[in-house]
C-alpha cells in the first residue's frame, strides 16, 4: 500500500512525459504514483491539498548555510541611514555588556553617499571594538578600537582581508576582499582568533538556524557553496545530531593560491566522506574576481564612476585556467564566483580550456552570479555545458541602486543578470538565494524573477529579463538537479524518483499576473525522501530560526534586532 498520497493538487511535475497531474503517491521514500485523483491508489495517509500547487522540492544551488544570522550580533537589515546603523549598534552595546566585541551584519554599501564608510562613522558608540560585515560578506567595516586591537591602524596587515588606507598609510576602517581571504586556512584561523562571531560554536548555531529555515521554506536540497576544509566537521556534527532536515551538497573552498598538496587534501576529503543520502561533498568553489559594489570585480572596460579603474581578477591572468584545468583533470566539478564581465569571461575561458586539454565532457562546471555578462559571452554557456548559478533577487533595484548601477554605468545595464536571455539560449540556469546575501525564501526568488522589482513592487529594472513563473520554478527544481548531476533522482515528479516535494499554500500560478501575491504564500509541506520534515499546520508560528518565516531578508523594510 502507498505510504502517503497527496491529492487534489495542481501538480507541476516538470516531467515532459506528464507535465501536470492531480495526485502524487509516495512509497518507501520514492514517488510511486503520479496521475489523476480518480486513479490514485489507496494509501495509509492521504493529504488533501485543496487545489494548491505541488512541485518538486526546491534545490537552492547557492546558499551560505554557515553565514546565517548570529544571535549575538545585530542585524542591519533595512538600516539605510547612518543614524539607524548607529542606533542599532549602540542598542546592542548597551544591552550586552558581556560581549567583548560588538558585531553587526548586513550593512549596505550606500549607507553613506559618495564615499566608503569609515571608522569615524562608528565613533562614540562604545568602548569595545566594532566589527560590521556588508550584506554580501565581501567587505568589513571597523571602528578605531577594532583597528587598534587588530594592529592595522598604523600599517599592519590581517590574514582575512585587505585594509584600505589613506595616502599617509593609515587605515580607514574599511576592509575589502574579506570573504575570499577569510575562508583560506590562514584567514579562517586568524578570524577565529580575532573575532568571536567566527568561533566554531557560533558558526554551528548559524548552520542549524539556516537549515531549519531552509526546510520551512520548501528547500529540499541546499548547496553550501564555500566550506573550508577546517569546517567540514560542522557538517558532520549536524549529520550526527540528525539536524540535516534538507539534503546538503557541500562545495569545498579552494584558495586561489593553493598548491597541489592542498588539492590532494581536497581529493582525500571527498573520497573519505561516508556515503550519505543527506550529505554530499564534491564541488570546488573558486573565485574569478570579487564584487562590483566596492569596485573589486574585474571589468572589461573602466568602471563608469572610476575612469581608469577596471578592478582586478582574483589571481594573475592564466592562474585560474591552470587551477580549473587541474581540478577538472582530478575529476572535480567547479563552482566559480564571477560578477564582472571580465571575471565571467575569465571563468568561461578557463572552463573551455580545461575541457579541451583534458578531453572531459559533461563535467557541468558552474559560474556563480553572472551579474554583468558581455553579449559575446552569452551563447558560450549553452555551447560549453556550463551552469549559470544565478540569484533573481540580486537584480532588485532596492539592492543595486546607488552602487552597482552607478559603478557599471547605464550603458551596460542591459548586461545585468540576463536570466531570461540565458534560459532562451539553451543554457542551464540554476536559480538560488545566495542566503544570507538575499532572502532564503524561494517565493522571493520567484517574485523577483517575474518582476525585476523591489519587494514593494516599485521601480522595476531591466524588465526585458523578466521570466515566467514556470521558468523560475524550473530553475529552482529541474535545472538545479541537472546542475548537480541529480536529474535522474531529483527535480521532477515521476515514478521512481526520490520523493522530495513541496506543497504550497495556494496555486502559485494564479498569482502570475500579480506576482505580489506570491509573497503572501508559504511552504505548507516539505518532504525529503518521503519524510515530512516541515508541516506548517503543526509548526509554531515563529520557527526557531532567526527572523521567522517573513521572507527573512538582508534588505527588508524593517528587521528584528538579534
Amino acid at each position: 500500500m502507498t505510504d502517503l498520497l497527496l491529492t487534489n493538487a495542481s501538480v507541476r511535475t516538470f516531467d515532459d512525459a506528464q507535465p501536470w497531474a492531480q495526485a502524487v503517491g509516495i512509497t518507501d521514500g520514492r514517488i510511486s504514483y503520479v496521475g489523476s485523483m480518480d486513479d490514485a491508489p489507496a494509501a495509509r495517509e492521504t493529504r488533501d491539498l485543496g487545489g494548491a500547487s505541488l512541485t518538486p522540492g526546491i534545490i537552492d544551488s547557492h546558499n551560505h548555510l554557515l553565514l546565517g544570522f548570529d544571535q549575538d550580533a545585530v542585524s542591519l537589515e533595512g538600516a539605510d541611514t547612518l543614524d539607524e546603523v548607529r542606533r542599532r549598534i549602540r542598542e546592542l552595546a548597551d544591552r550586552r555588556p558581556d560581549l567583548d566585541w560588538i558585531c553587526a551584519e548586513n550593512a549596505v554599501y550606500s549607507i553613506v553617499s559618495g564615499r566608503r564608510p569609515n571608522a569615524d562613522d562608528l565613533a562614540g558608540l562604545t568602548d569595545r571594538p566594532i566589527f560590521v560585515t556588508t550584506y554580501d560578506q565581501h567587505s568589513v567595516w571597523l571602528d578605531e578600537k577594532a583597528m587598534r586591537v587588530l594592529g592595522i591602524a598604523g600599517g599592519g596587515d590581517i590574514p582575512w582581508g585587505r585594509p584600505e588606507r589613506r595616502a599617509d598609510g593609515s587605515a580607514t576602517g574599511w576592509v575589502t576582499d574579506f570573504y575570499t581571504s577569510a575562508m583560506t586556512t590562514a584567514g579562517l584561523a586568524g578570524l577565529q582568533r580575532d573575532i568571536p562571531m567566527y568561533s566554531p560554536e557560533r558558526r554551528y548555531r548559524k548552520l542549524i538556524g539556516s537549515l531549519e529555515l531552509a526546510t520551512a521554506s520548501g528547500i529540499t536540497t541546499v548547496v553550501e557553496p564555500q566550506v573550508p576544509l577546517a569546517e567540514i566537521d560542522l557538517l558532520y556534527r549536524a549529520r550526527a545530531e540528525g539536524r540535516l532536515s534538507s539534503r546538503v551538497i557541500t562545495a569545498l573552498f579552494h584558495p586561489i593560491d593553493a598548491d597541489a598538496a592542498f588539492r590532494r587534501d581536497l581529493r582525500d576529503a571527498v573520497d573519505s566522506a561516508p556515503l550519505d543520502d543527506r550529505l554530499r561533498f564534491g564541488p570546488v568553489k573558486l573565485y574569478a574576481d570579487d564584487v562590483i559594489e566596492p569596485h573589486t570585480a574585474w571589468m572589461l572596460d573602466d568602471y563608469a564612476d572610476q575612469p581608469g579603474h577596471r578592478g582586478h581578477p582574483s589571481a594573475p591572468v592564466g592562474e585560474l585556467t591552470r587551477i580549473v584545468t587541474e581540478l577538472d583533470r582530478l575529476g572535480f566539478q567547479t563552482h566559480t564566483h564571477a560578477t564582472g564581465d571580465g571575471g565571467i569571461r575569465l571563468a568561461l575561458d578557463a572552463i573551455e580550456h580545461a575541457a579541451r586539454t583534458n578531453g572531459t565532457v559533461d563535467r557541468r562546471h558552474g559560474i556563480v552570479h553572472v551579474e554583468c555578462l558581455h553579449p559575446d559571452d552569452l551563447p558560450r554557456f549553452a555551447a560549453l555545458g556550463i551552469t549559470a548559478a544565478m540569484q533573481p533577487r540580486h537584480c532588485s533595484p532596492d539592492l543595486v541602486a546607488g552602487t552597482w548601477m552607478e559603478n557599471v554605468g547605464e550603458q551596460r545595464w542591459d548586461r545585468a543578470w540576463r536570466i531570461r536571455s540565458l534560459m532562451a539560449s539553451g543554457a542551464h540556469v540554476a536559480l538560488s538565494s545566495d542566503w544570507q546575501v538575499g532572502e532564503m525564501d524561494p517565493l522571493v526568488g520567484f517574485y523577483s524573477a517575474l518582476t525585476r522589482a523591489g519587494l514593494d513592487g516599485r521601480d522595476a529594472w531591466t524588465p526585458a529579463e523578466r521570466t515566467t513563473l514556470d521558468d523560475a520554478l524550473r530553475g529552482y527544481t529541474r535545472e538545479g538537479a541537472w546542475a548537480w548531476h541529480d536529474e535522474g533522482q531529483l527535480g521532477t515528479l515521476r515514478v521512481g524518483a526520490k520523493a522530495d516535494l513541496v506543497a504550497w499554500s495556494d496555486d502559485l500560478y494564479t498569482h502570475e499576473a500579480d506576482p505580489a501575491g506570491l509573497l503572501d504564500q508559504q511552504a505548507e509541506l516539505t518532504i525529503v525522501g518521503g519524510e515530512i520534515v516541515h508541516d506548517a499546520s503543526t509548526a509554531s508560528a515563529t520557527p526557531s530560526v532567526y527572523g521567522g518565516l517573513a521572507h527573512c531578508s538582508a534588505h527588508a523594510e524593517t528587521a528584528p534586532t538579534h
